[in-house]
């Protein structure tokens, strides 16, 4: 994977100059203004000093000013400081958290199948036969991603194992990151195939399981995997569609011409590679074994007694890959961005602190309060919910918090309102998933990012605009598609 620290790459020079300029002072502003005005009722200090690094931070990721991991180990030494947390431990730690040893791993595995050329043969298979073009193959690898999320319950194992192909096709089409609207727009579709991908299923992720248990035993519900999959899938399909073609719109494609002179010469490339070699082979054997470690997550308790997590699964897989005799990398040939991994810890560090403190919980509490739903129509009161809860995520960086904080309120909303709670809550919970607008907001977005084809910029506007998206058709979903399943309003 390469990355990039400039995060205005869809600029023209002098919009990215005069934002890279603007970036420090702005930054600095925000910082002192929100650090030092005077705190709100019912803001503890902290959760105001929180709030103040991250908006500051933010700032700084998408003006591009200085590189993105120094941003990162900025936070890391305002956050103990200024005393918003306790304790430099518990910031320092988060380069240990268990998402740094999945990305490791991750690049180590994506390393493996590159240089044994597996991820290159099927990448060249899959387009030589489904994807003649460049639509259509980003067509295809939206597919793989809906059909992924019924078999690999992982968000982050997915991204895994879609980027080393996705970086495959890029080579072979010649997109250069940082420059291909091609290779960005493959990048971003893959973090919002990924996500969307995931609404649509109940298994898809431990955020849609936790909420089924609230709208099932708190509002009354008896909402299962099928009734979540029939209401859901449908949604999360055409929302996907829309981004999609929404996409070419916004990284037009036009100015790369070499597409059409491509399909020939993959053709004469696939036919090169002849027949499996040892290292294919043996990487094929680690991808699968951890395809399947992946997928059957949920069950090995049941089976073996124990469990193999996600991460630990990822662990071994790099392990294998780098096993003496039984693998096929050195360490060295392991293309680990560890400027990427500073990255995340100070991304991680300063989201988590802004929860800790509450200081998330009151921005969500006062954007409530200041719609004034009591007094609105429940028609109104649906689409806002359902949009409050599609952008949350631009506070919380967690799918669980905002699960556990959100769902439980939007049941006691609907009740007190006289609505109906399941229908509320279960079309709030479809956005849970949307992680989407910045590289700190998922592992899947960091895991995309780390590539370096597409900016902190690409993925906000992209983001922003996909959720506006998909929060509309789950509204619309709400008063067409439930009333057809029988949820009533």
């Amino acid at each position: 994977m390469n990355t990039t620290t400039s995060t205005t790459t869809d600029l023209n020079p002098s919009k990215e100059q005069w934002l890279k300029k603007l970036g420090i002072p702005l930054a600095l502003l925000v910082l002192f203004v929100l650090m030092f005005m005077p705190t709100p009722e019912g803001l503890t200090a902290e959760g105001q000093k929180a709030i103040a690094i991250f908006c500051s931070a933010l700032t700084l990721w998408v003006c591009g000013s200085i590189p993105i991991y120094l941003t990162s180990l900025l936070v890391i030494i305002l956050l103990p400081l200024t005393q918003t947390v306790a304790k430099e431990k518990v910031v320092f730690a988060t380069l240990g958290y268990d998402v740094i040893w999945l990305m490791v791993s991750a690049f180590v595995l994506t390393s493996a199948m590159i240089k044994s050329n597996i991820a290159r043969r099927f990448a060249l298979w899959m387009i030589t036969h489904f994807g003649q073009t460049p639509r259509k193959a980003m067509f295809v690898l939206v597919l793989i991603n809906f059909i992924l999320v019924f078999f690999v319950p992982s968000t982050t194992a997915r991204a895994s194992l879609m980027v080393p192909i996705c970086l495959i096709l890029l080579e072979i089409y010649r997109a250069v990151p940082g420059e291909s609207n091609f290779g960005k727009l493959m990048m971003l579709q893959g973090v919002q195939a990924d996500a969307i991908a995931t609404s649509g299923v109940m298994t898809g992720t431990a955020a849609n399981i936790i909420a089924v248990g609230f709208i099932n035993k708190q509002a009354g519900g008896d909402i299962g995997y099928i009734d979540w999959l029939i209401a859901s899938f449908p949604i999360a399909f055409i929302a996907m569609m829309i981004s999609f073609m929404i996409g070419f719109k916004l990284f037009s494609m036009k100015k790369e011409t070499h597409f059409s002179e491509a399909l020939g010469r993959l053709q004469a490339e696939y036919q090169k590679l002849g027949k499996l070699t040892l290292d294919e082979k043996k990487a094929m054997a680690i991808f699968l074994l951890t395809v399947i470690l992946w997928a059957t997550e949920d069950y090995q308790k049941g089976w073996f007694g124990f469990e193999i997590s996600v991460y630990m699964t990822a662990v071994i897989a790099a392990v294998l890959c780098l096993m003496p005799k039984i693998g096929l990398l050195t360490w060295s040939e392991a293309k680990i961005k560890w400027d990427l991994m500073l990255f995340a810890a100070g991304a991680y560090a300063a989201g988590n602190t802004l929860e800790s403190t509450k200081g998330a919980q009151w921005i969500m509490d006062k954007v409530v309060q200041g719609l004034g739903l009591e007094t609105m129509s429940h028609t109104a009161v649906y689409i806002v919910v359902i949009f409050v809860c599609m952008y949350s995520h631009l506070i919380f960086t967690s799918k669980t918090v905002r699960t556990t904080i959100l769902i439980p309120s939007i049941i006691a909303l609907a009740q007190s309102l006289g609505m109906n709670p399941v229908t509320l809550a279960l079309a709030a919970s479809f956005t849970l998933t949307y992680t989407i607008t910045l590289p700190p907001h998922s592992k899947v977005n960091t895991i995309y990012f780390a590539t370096g084809y597409f900016s902190v910029l690409d993925q906000m506007k992209y983001g922003l605009i996909t959720c506006f998206i998909s929060a509309s058709v789950i509204s619309l979903a709400v008063f067409t598609w439930f009333q057809l399943l029988g949820y009533s309003l």
